[in-house]
């Protein structure tokens, strides 16, 4: 077969077909059509095939991008599927959210006048298409071991580590404080990003493998750790971070000021069927309100386009930087723009006014002033520059900090750091409890899902090594 790539010199970067900004504003449908078979054929075809793949290098999982993208080029899509799915256990979801223009495709070595070669799309296509063929497969281990080893988290974290623990063939129980598997990604996520089927039938496919799961479990309420110490052999802390950083100043008690999770969750369960009094009342529902969303990150861009599709009056995001150091995706930005939402880049809260409930937010121009001390640029007050913006729901996503579980779980002896997240050795993950682990956002702090499930494989890969002797010798052996 004659050499089918490099054909970016030719072949222009092509996305998915995106969905019309006026239909997609009526419903919680993702907006990326599939591609067909020929055109992700296409599309691989312009991977250059570098020495040095910069999109493997600044992609956390280290994907063998260029090596599937050429399998796919070639039409070999059950090889590219297998490559793929070799270092990551949920390509058809990273495929979906990443922000592959900060990461693979952001680094992509094609020269900027020629477009990266479209990583994201492609690794979405093959998995889709691998599911539709019926490759995939439910996890099968070669052998039973008799250990067994309890998850606390179905996240993506979590779930990572518990397919690779199962695979080697460990008795695994995940344990969640929610009635479905998934954590943020099937209530965090809104469906336009991440359609739900799409969870539950990983969520499937992980309990034929043998994993159990423990839902409407919560560590401290209805099963202490220390049961889960007894109980299991190991154990793999991968909570995530859930409470959300708060923000203070006049007003901010007020009705109608809401926390961006909240307001998530509400209508990923109404989507998802379920009643939600907080809702159907009103209290976090955006329908023919004027909505002020405070932040600039990947959940305050969940927040604009899910009160877009809710039927909000207007929608204004508030941001105390400008665009090109706002910490969410580009991409997300320009979908919310097309969608309707309006950014005020520069702008920050002082005060909430209103009565009993919020009516407006007081808001002052900043200014961007010299890096500190992380690098990023300051941001300062422009004196007299005092303006209103009118709402009647103000949704603050301002991050989000570890909940402080030593003392939810009773275990002192857990160590964190200042942060509140989970000290752990980096080499070995484990934590201060001889035999308890932990990975993901409960470790690094908020981060993205695909460092989640990078923390999730290599905790399990751990794991392992603690529980079998001679697996340990191997990785010592290794690192020698």
């Amino acid at each position: 077969m004659p050499d089918r790539m490099l054909q970016f010199t030719h072949v222009s970067q092509h996305q998915p077909e995106k969905r019309a900004a006026e239909a997609r504003r009526e419903d919680f449908d993702e907006i990326y059509r599939d591609f067909a078979v020929a055109e992700a054929s296409a599309q691989s075809s312009r991977c250059s095939q570098c020495g040095v793949p910069f999109c493997s290098v600044h992609c956390p999982l280290n994907n063998n991008i260029p090596d599937w993208l050429k399998l796919t080029a070639e039409g070999r899509l059950d090889e590219a599927y297998e490559v793929s799915a070799a270092t990551n256990n949920f390509p058809e979801i990273c495929g979906r959210i990443c922000p592959q223009d900060r990461l693979c495709e952001g680094n992509c070595v094609i020269e900027k006048g020629f477009e990266s070669v479209t990583i994201g799309a492609v690794e979405r296509f093959v998995t889709d298409y691998a599911f539709a063929q019926g490759w995939v497969k439910a996890v099968s281990p070669r052998e039973e071991l008799s250990q067994s080893v309890g998850i606390v988290g179905a996240g993506p974290g979590g779930l990572a580590a518990a397919e690779e623990l199962r695979r080697r063939g460990y008795q695994v129980h995940v344990y969640d404080r929610h009635d479905r598997v998934g954590g943020l990604l099937i209530y965090g996520i809104p469906g336009f990003k991440l359609e739900k089927e799409i969870v539950l039938r990983r969520w499937k496919l992980l309990e034929e493998g043998g994993i159990t799961f423990h839902l409407n479990t919560e560590v401290g309420r209805d099963v202490t750790f220390a049961e889960l110490r007894a109980r299991h052999d190991a154990v793999l802390v991968s909570t995530g971070v859930y409470q959300a950083r708060d923000i203070g100043g006049p007003g901010s008690g007020l009705g109608g000021i809401v926390k961006a999770l909240d307001f998530l969750i509400a209508s990923n369960r109404k989507g998802l069927g379920d009643e939600v009094p907080d809702f159907e009342s009103g209290v976090l529902n955006a329908a023919g309100k004027h909505v002020v969303v405070i932040g600039g990150g990947d959940t305050a861009m969940d927040c604009v386009r899910t009160s877009i599709r809710q039927g909000a009056a207007s929608v204004t995001c508030l941001y105390r930087r400008d665009k090109a150091n706002m910490p969410g995706s580009m991409r997300e930005v320009k979908n919310a723009e097309e969608e309707g939402v309006k950014f005020m880049w520069l702008s920050a809260p002082e005060a909430f006014l209103g009565d009993e409930h919020v009516a407006g937010v007081r808001a002052v121009h900043m200014r961007l002033g010299l890096p500190d001390a992380s690098g990023r640029q300051s941001v300062e007050v422009v004196q007299g520059s005092h303006f209103t913006v009118k709402a009647d729901l103000v949704i603050k996503a301002l991050g989000f900090d570890p909940e402080p579980l030593p003392a939810l779980w009773a275990q002192d002896a857990l160590d964190v750091t200042r942060a509140g997240t989970i000290k752990i050795d980096h080499r070995s993950f484990e934590t201060s409890l001889p035999g308890v682990f932990a990975a993901g956002d409960i470790v690094r702090g908020a981060s993205l899902v695909v460092w989640a499930v990078r923390d999730g494989r290599d905790a399990a890969a751990q794991i392992h090594a603690y529980l079998q002797p001679s697996a340990r010798q191997g990785f010592l052996a290794a690192a020698a």
